[in-house]
């Protein structure tokens, strides 16, 4: 009845999430079982195939509907924000940080990256899995000059595993850690290389530990595919001599406190005097 690709949910989660099926194989009980991608959100989950439920094209746009004004609204706050601090410095002009994504979902990586260019932000996508990123990623800094890094692609705690504080227990988190501190060992300054990685319900601490100044998820919720986006934007946008508000930045994303955190991290727009009338 199903086949890669499709979009359904869990009939034993109320249907709450729409996915995509990735892979379809055979679990240790010769049952039928998928891995599925979320639509909107960094999850990595798989169920029995007798849980799933396909979606129509109806079904879809609605909540593809929904999501699409949550995240208007946040966006359009942000824009009207900037525009309100920028009438406060017409005689300067503005260098926002520079951004490199490295993303393990195609769909969401191509999503960020249109959205950053929307708001005026330099930034370059790279298509990496998770397991591929702590390989690549020393060397991809060096052929690139950012100010902002951002890890993401799909994560999740593992059905029943109890321990929060294992790598075991998660399905992408140690690759998180584990680029993160690549990174690191290129650019140790968290304020010159300000580094956000992390997908649904990944090992905040951990990721933390190894040098992120944003991560997620605190709570071990999910996480929208649009946070680091929201993240990344007030820090590029917040001049080198201010420190970014943690409180602040956080308010401005989809799931909040629950799904991602971070530390006080120094901004990353240079501003430039005076401003060329051409």
């Amino acid at each position: 009845m199903f086949q890669v690709g499709d979009i359904v949910a869990r009939l034993s989660h109320r249907q709450d999430v729409f996915f995509n099926i990735d892979q379809i194989q055979v679990n240790l009980n010769g049952e039928n079982s998928a891995i599925l991608k979320g639509r909107n959100l960094r999850l990595l989950a798989d169920a029995p195939v007798s849980d799933l439920v396909s979606k129509s094209p109806i079904e879809v746009a609605n909540y593809e509907r929904e999501d699409n004004k949550m995240i208007y609204q946040k966006l359009h706050k942000l824009t009207r924000q900037r525009k309100v601090d920028l009438d406060d410095q017409r005689e300067f002009f503005e260098i926002p940080g520079r951004v490199l994504q490295l993303d393990g979902d195609q769909d969401y990586l191509n999503q960020c990256i249109k959205t950053y260019r929307q708001m005026g932000i330099e930034a370059k996508g790279i298509c990496k899995s998770e397991i591929e990123q702590p390989r690549v990623i020393r060397k991809i800094l060096q052929e690139n000059a950012v100010d902002i890094l951002v890890l993401t692609g799909h994560d999740g705690f593992i059905s029943g595993k109890k321990d929060f504080h294992s790598m075991d227990s998660y399905r992408s988190s140690r690759y998180f850690v584990e680029s993160v501190l690549e990174a690191r060992r290129f650019q140790h300054n968290r304020d010159a290389l300000v580094i956000f990685a992390g997908a649904c319900q990944s090992n905040y601490e951990a990721i933390l530990s190894a040098g992120a100044n944003f991560a997620s998820s605190p709570k071990r919720m999910l996480i929208h595919a649009f946070d680091p986006v929201f993240i990344v934007e007030r820090i590029a946008f917040t001049p080198t001599d201010q420190i970014v508000s943690v409180k602040d930045i956080l308010r401005h994303t989809i799931t909040g406190t629950d799904g991602v955190g971070g530390i006080e991290t120094r901004g990353q727009m240079r501003r430039g005097y005076p401003r060329s009338p051409y």
